[in-house]
């Protein structure tokens, strides 16, 4: 008799029982210290992005199949995993909705501080793949102009479309970053974002990284934001995470710890894509679609009235001033006991759903609908 399939996942990737527990036995770790020892029997390993999965960790392992929840592949040694013939999968596009909704709230709740219609905004995206793509067509469909800056993606498909990157920081009232971290080659993401170019921000922009920490110099958009009080900084990622630049911390105006792509619903979406790319690599059938496993949202319909501010609803679903303050108090810490609360905050992180979960009804003015429905609300018929 075949011995069952071993299969060892990071403890924090959510829906892991009901959509492997029949394919094999089922082990969690902790995936930040994730070692040799731990994945040595096992078949599968599936990890998110706080695993750096190479040879050090699986050269002496059984494993034959990675994967990892998450939409960036960074953290993964693709080159050595298919040179050791390792099959591997990433879930593209999982928490894209998830991130695009982080900025869309950000936006909304900084305009009506600044006494702005976020409607009036220009939003730069920086990466155009599956957030930032996603984004831009949010942005347009809202009527929002929208700049992108995306070299490979303008190199492939010609650059209409596209605008450099020097021009993006010059014009866009918002930046908001989504390229993947990438330390080589003639589009290199590390430190994009510089002492050099930082300073071409535009006055009164606000600058959001929900992608990647490293993707700007933090130490540099630190000296320049102590010298340009008119900047307002939005950071989901840091440098050196768990760990942070406590005094960039304190100088934005939201601060969260790694969690724009955390909606219950990303999450299970990203673990149900490696569920069915395991499942094609065994050759068995698929027994649970996606809505099988997602549980019902706590608040499911909104009644609503003509005039309604969009941001009431978006509060309701996702406030990104609770992360903020979850983080703050944490900033007071020991840098190693700051560490931990970081890592806490995400393990721990209360269920939040996706704005499509959340049903409006008794809008019947045409433009509203439209601007709720472009924000990414589901809409009753009026």
């Amino acid at each position: 008799m075949n011995a069952p399939l071993r299969i060892l996942a990071d403890e924090n990737i959510p829906a892991l029982e009901p959509l492997f527990g029949p394919l094999g036995e089922l082990q969690r770790r902790p995936g930040r210290t994730l070692r040799a020892a731990d994945v040595a029997e096992a078949d599968v390993l599936l990890v998110r992005s706080v695993s750096r999965v190479n040879a050090e960790l699986l050269a002496n392992s059984r494993v034959r199949f990675v994967g990892t929840a998450t939409i960036g592949t960074d953290h993964l040694d693709i080159e050595w995993l298919e040179s050791a013939g390792i099959r591997w999968c990433n879930a593209p596009g999982c928490n894209a909705d998830s991130v695009v909704e982080y900025v869309l709230s950000a936006l909304w709740q900084l305009a009506a501080e600044q006494g702005r219609d976020p409607l009036t905004f220009s939003v730069g995206v920086v990466g155009a793949g599956n957030v930032g793509g996603r984004l831009v067509k949010r942005l347009r469909m809202l009527g929002v102009r929208t700049l992108v800056s995306d070299p490979p993606r303008a190199e492939r498909e010609g650059g209409e479309g596209f605008v450099a990157l020097q021009q993006l920081l010059e014009e866009a009232d918002l930046v908001a970053l989504h390229t993947p971290l990438t330390h080589s080659g003639e589009h290199a993401t590390h430190h994009l974002l510089n002492a050099g170019n930082l300073k071409a921000l535009k006055p009164g922009a606000i600058l959001l990284n929900a992608g990647r920490g490293p993707v700007i110099d933090n130490a540099a958009l630190l000296e320049l934001v102590e010298r340009r009080q008119d900047l307002t900084l939005v950071l989901d990622v840091w440098e050196s995470e768990p760990g942070l630049n406590v005094r960039l911390a304190q100088r934005c105006a939201i601060a969260t710890p790694h969690i724009a792509g955390y909606s219950l619903d990303g999450k299970i979406r990203g673990t149900w894509m490696l569920y069915r790319e395991l499942c094609q690599w065994l050759d068995r059938p698929m027994t649970l679609s996606l809505d099988e496993v997602l549980p019902p949202p706590v608040v499911a319909r909104l009644t609503c009235c003509d005039g309604l501010d969009p941001r009431d609803p978006l509060r309701l679903v996702y406030d990104p001033y609770r992360d903020d303050r979850a983080l703050r108090r944490t900033l007071a810490l020991p840098a190693e006991e700051r560490a931990l609360a970081f890592d806490r905050l995400r393990r721990e992180y209360p269920v939040r759903r996706e704005l499509a979960s959340l049903t409006l009804e008794g809008i019947r003015e045409p433009d509203q609908r439209r601007l709720l429905a472009a924000l990414g609300f589901s809409l009753a018929i009026a």
